[in-house]
């Protein structure tokens, strides 16, 4: 698995790139200047323009990315499993009891 961990996260990558540019790119809910100050319903509802291909890429690239992200996510704890804690025996006998002679 440790061999497409590097090409899945460049695709992650590009992916995350793309769907910042994507909704950038979308217009906002109120579309236009004229239709907050009593312009027609038409501008809101109608006249969408590039939204469905913008909405349709949108949600293709945010499908790609969660499986890149759980695909990510699964190889990462596959691998091995490492912790800070040592596995030592206890050292028996009280701390701070030595003697120290100069």
């Amino acid at each position: 698995m440790e061999f497409l961990t590097p090409f899945i996260t460049v695709v992650h990558i590009i992916v995350c790139v793309f769907i910042v540019i994507a909704v950038l790119l979308q217009p906002g809910k109120g579309g236009d200047l004229g239709s907050i100050f009593g312009g027609s319903s038409q501008t809101i509802f109608g006249a969408s323009g590039a939204l469905p291909f913008l909405t349709k890429l949108t949600r293709l690239l945010g499908v790609i990315f969660i499986v890149t992200s759980l695909s990510l996510g699964y190889i990462s704890i596959q691998g091995e499993r490492s912790t800070v804690i040592k596995d030592e025996p206890a050292v028996s006998g009280s701390f701070g009891t030595e003697e120290t002679t100069p």
